[in-house]
């Protein structure tokens, strides 16, 4: 580690602790999720599972609430539930990342756990170069930087970024998130037999491609993987246009479904469909673990989205990663799923009912002042309305007449109420993840999911409701205590 290097890390440790109080002391401080330790967080970067222990790194500003020159802050866990936050792993120290250790991936190779990452450079005048980083560790902590192995292929501008990294067979393949030299965003494929020395393939997705049209400047956070006898494409679309229900947020984040031929180097997809449907969702990434379960964890939050407006700065931090989800292709659909590990956080349960007939009037739950819960809910065929208030800042509704399921939020911005929508043939189940300042909504076994940070009133806090018309065949509610 260089002297640069180590003096970023102090600098940083020093501004963790000088702002530990203030931070703890935030009464929207989620319970159960990941957050920073003080500053700004977003994209999840290197999800791995290594050794048997899964690592999840964060882009980290440590300095202040808004964007800069990143850092890779670091989590381990033994379960998906415990977290322990480990020294710094990357700070932005060398020549070829001055400007910020930009998001990237992990791999294990040899024994020993490889990052790569974008290294980010600009100059006086604000001119950026891009470099595709690798740094090794022996021991999943401590990382040995070995500096740039992409530099920037032609055809490109320098909005190069986020590698993603797997090994198909003898060779390792890497997606970048990209932008052409005529301004479309793009997905680049990179091959390497040593994951030294990497040969462009060329671009295997983007605007203009594969039946798409005109579908945005900047295609960030790329991942591919193979589920269940299909290729899954996930990335994040910078420029859409809202239409109707959909890219209603600034920056989208979804995925396509096909085949990636590795011969030819060519992506044969279908149309992209969102993630989530919610408030803020960004930059997934996903990681295949011992059991065979492809993973995946996003930003709770979107880029250039009223991020200096949320009530956490006051408190010296801002933003969280979302509770981790398996995905399945089921039926021709990507579900989305919470990890089963979750179950783990349960303790008192608060609330049981068996075949409550729902009415116009609101029946009140008890959950006692709660801020950190679990709500599971199963649904008769009868349903034909469903709404659930949620403190004061939350609503969810379901009309069987119009198939449509809309998240309502008062907005921590206006004070306004804004909303998000899907169409949704029926309700069935709904599971819901309530933390003090979040909350995430998965409906009919993760055929949908709404995410949303939320700031409600103290003394509506925990408080919930629930009417319509049908009938909720089971309700159980469990208070969240993590470990």
């Amino acid at each position: 580690m260089t002297e640069r290097e180590q003096e970023l890390i102090r600098l940083a440790e020093e501004e963790v602790e000088k702002n530990i109080e203030v931070v703890e002391s935030d009464p929207y401080r989620l319970r159960y999720h990941l957050i920073p330790p003080v500053g700004l967080l977003n994209d999840p970067n290197g999800f791995i599972q290594w050794n048997g222990t899964y690592h999840l790194f964060y882009q980290w500003m440590p300095f202040k609430t808004g964007h800069g020159a990143k850092f890779w802050g670091h989590y381990s866990s033994e379960d998906l539930v415990t977290w322990k936050h480990e020294p710094i792993a990357l700070a932005p120290s060398e020549w070829f990342e001055k400007n910020g250790c930009y998001s990237g991936s992990a791999v294990e190779h040899d024994g020993k756990m490889v990052l790569f990452y974008t290294g980010n450079v600009k100059d006086a005048d604000g001119n950026r170069e891009t470099y595709q980083c690798m740094a090794v560790s022996e021991d999943g902590v401590t990382f040995d930087k070995k500096g740039p192995v992409v530099e920037l292929p032609e055809g490109y501008t320098a909005h190069f970024r986020d590698p993603k990294v797997w090994k198909k067979d003898a060779d390792w393949y890497m997606v970048v998130g990209a932008q052409s030299e005529s301004l479309t965003g793009k997905v680049a494929l990179l091959k390497s037999s040593d994951l030294k020395e990497w040969q462009h393939l060329g671009a295997i997705a983007g605007s203009g491609m594969n039946g798409l049209g005109d579908f945005g400047y900047m295609w960030e956070c790329p991942d591919l993987f193979e589920l269940d006898g299909v290729d899954v494409l996930v990335a994040s679309p910078q420029g859409l246009e809202a239409e109707g229900m959909k890219y209603q947020n600034v920056y989208q984040a979804g995925y396509f479904v096909g085949e990636l031929d590795y011969a030819s180097a060519t992506f044969d997809h279908g149309d992209f469909v969102e993630l989530d449907r919610g408030f803020e969702f960004y930059a997934p990434q996903t990681t295949l673990d011992e059991k065979g379960r492809r993973l995946m964890v996003g930003w709770m939050g979107v880029p250039e989205q009223d991020e200096d407006k949320h009530p956490t700065i006051a408190h010296k931090w801002v933003h969280a990663l979302t509770l981790p989800r398996e995905l399945k292709w089921v039926d021709g659909k990507l579900l989305q799923v919470p990890v089963e590990e979750l179950a783990l956080m349960r303790k008192d349960q608060l609330v049981k009912k068996i075949d409550l007939q729902l009415s116009g009037d609101k029946i009140g739950l008890e959950i006692r002042e709660s801020k950190a819960f679990e709500m599971s809910l199963s649904f008769k065929d009868d349903v034909a309305s469903f709404e659930m208030d949620l403190s004061d800042t939350i609503q969810l509704i379901f009309d069987a007449s119009e198939r449509v399921f809309s998240l309502r939020r008062k907005s921590f911005v206006t004070g306004e109420w804004e909303s998000r929508s899907c169409r949704l043939q029926e309700l069935s189940e709904l599971r819901a993840y309530v933390d003090t300042s979040s909350v995430e909504f998965f409906l009919n076994g993760g055929e949908e999911v709404f995410t949303a940070r939320i700031f409600p009133d103290g003394h509506a806090a925990g408080m919930v409701t629930v009417s319509g018309d049908g009938t909720v065949g089971e309700m159980e509610v469990w208070k969240i205590e993590p470990e």
